[in-house]
């Protein structure tokens, strides 16, 4: 098989050419991997190749609905047995996981062929894929801008054709972010739904899901089959997984749905005049299609929502770093300065504001939910501006001196305080000001790659869901896709 015929595919038709004995998986991963090779360099999508591993397993007998099909995982949560899970970090770089995540082995079960690890920043805290550990990541439709974080590796890789679907996980737009920027769809799922075991119950109190990127939306809804179909039992909930398959259901018409759309930012910075425009072109279009689409303010406290959300990332941050020198006894200086920083914000809150600040999720979560009595999805930007160029959002080299030397002095506690650094994480959170609400309210969330840049690049929307809204998404993802297809779009490598 030619690329240019692999490329036609996605990943459900690829297992249905290997079902009817059209082409085997080993001839599949072999386009995979010279695929991978000619982009990964101008690219660094993949950080861990696993060829000789793949090779092994597209040689046996592989069965389930996407057998034979190549595959690559996120480097950060997704563990593969006997690698290591980088994190993009330099810390750990050399520590094998002991075993296979639950999201992990359910894909192997799945019969999916893994070749690969990708890209992340460290830890996955920002929204670029950009770590000291890797290096930058970079969008295949103009390699100066970036592809998002922190699945930019695995967006990075799926729009250049390496693959047709990536492991992805959004903690605060993760998959949504490298889905706007890169032009292709991403769904993240609700609170409960997916697997994180089995080291984890649930990452940053559920606010953080697995899931995928991919091309088309058919093959989002089979993952997320392959999935959730199976309750995880170590995890905390029981979710209400629908009777009928979700690849089913979203090929159901999704009926004259209610949407509420706004533009404005809920940090009250600014929104780049395309990203306004993308959402209105995304309004016509579904005015078109028969729903029902009007101009509605979410009533959602916007910057204490924010405060509530870095509460918890910061505390993560640095319970990750000390239970990572607990384990390995990384130095300090294996983590990088911002990864420091967030860190040291943390210990700068006491016990009681930090149960208040998730005791807040609550009220973020019922004014969305009445915001949902009225409308059945919210549509925002997914992204406040095209693609951030690669290295922009760098923090200011005087902060970093300043950073450096609070945290020698042990200090850097009250940086966090400071205006200099409230105005760093408000200019690192103001290119994706709309992307966290679904995270720390634990609703389902899209974007879908419905407008171009006048300078060529990818721009998603975004629709916020209530609960168990999955498959009204999935519906009306596959209805623009029929509108207004996405997926044979492909950058020029």
């Amino acid at each position: 098989m030619e690329y240019s015929e692999y490329r036609r595919f996605d990943a459900v038709g690829l297992a249905e050419l290997v079902a009817r004995g059209e082409v085997s998986p080993a001839e599949l991963l072999e386009v995979a991997i010279a695929r991978a090779e000619r982009v990964n360099g101008p690219l660094n999508a993949i950080v861990y190749p696993m060829y000789d591993i793949a090779r092994k397993r597209a040689a046996t007998g592989l069965s389930g609905p996407f057998a034979g099909v190549p595959f690559l995982l996120k480097d950060l949560h997704q563990d593969y047995a006997g690698l290591p899970t980088g994190s993009g970090s330099r810390s750990l770089r050399h520590r094998p996981a002991a075993r296979h995540s639950e999201a992990v082995r359910r894909w192997l079960d799945a019969g999916l062929v893994i070749f690969g690890k990708t890209a992340t920043p460290e830890f996955g805290t920002k929204a670029v894929t950009e770590s000291a550990a890797t290096g930058p990541t970079r969008n295949p439709w103009n390699p100066g801008h970036t592809p998002g974080g922190s699945s930019g590796g695995s967006a990075a890789a799926v729009a250049a054709g390496v693959v047709p679907a990536a492991g992805a996980s959004d903690g605060g737009g993760s998959i949504r972010i490298p889905a706007a920027c890169c032009g292709i769809f991403g769904l993240k799922p609700g609170r409960g739904l997916l697997p994180c075991g089995p080291d984890h119950a649930e990452y940053l109190h559920g606010a953080a899901t697995e899931g995928v990127l991919s091309r088309s939306v058919r093959d989002t809804a089979a993952m997320l089959d392959v999935l959730a179909r199976t309750p995880d039992p170590g995890g905390p909930y029981l979710a209400a997984i629908p009777e009928t398959p979700y690849a089913e259901l979203a090929r159901r018409e999704p009926g004259k749905l209610r949407i509420g759309y706004t533009t404005y930012s809920p940090l009250g910075t600014a929104v780049h005049p395309e990203a306004v425009a993308a959402v209105d072109s995304a309004a016509v279009l579904l005015a078109k299609l028969g729903h029902d689409v009007e101009p509605a303010d979410p009533g959602i406290d916007g910057a204490q929502l924010a405060k509530d959300f870095l509460t918890m990332w910061c505390a993560q941050s640095a319970t990750t770093i000390a239970e990572i020198q607990r384990t390995t006894g990384a130095s300090t200086k294996d983590f990088e300065l911002d990864t420091r920083l967030l860190a040291a914000s943390a210990y700068a809150v006491r016990a009681p504001e930090y149960v208040a600040a998730h005791h807040r999720w609550n009220a973020h979560t019922r004014a969305l939910a009445a915001f949902h009595e009225k409308y059945d999805l919210l549509l925002t930007p997914t992204l406040a501006g095209p693609p951030v160029r690669v290295g922009e959002l760098d923090t200011p080299r005087l902060l970093r001196y300043v950073g450096e030397v609070l945290l020698r002095l042990g200090l850097a506690g009250p940086l966090a305080k400071t205006k200099a650094w409230n105005d760093t994480v408000i200019a690192n959170l103001a290119p994706v000001p709309f992307t966290q609400l679904a995270n720390l309210t634990g609703r389902p969330a899209m974007s879908v790659p419905l407008y171009r840049t006048g300078a060529g690049l990818p721009l998603g929307v975004q629709f916020v869901g209530g609960l168990g809204s999955e498959p009204a998404l999935l519906a009306l993802a596959t209805q623009l896709e029929a509108e207004q297809p996405w997926a044979d779009a492909e950058p020029e490598f």
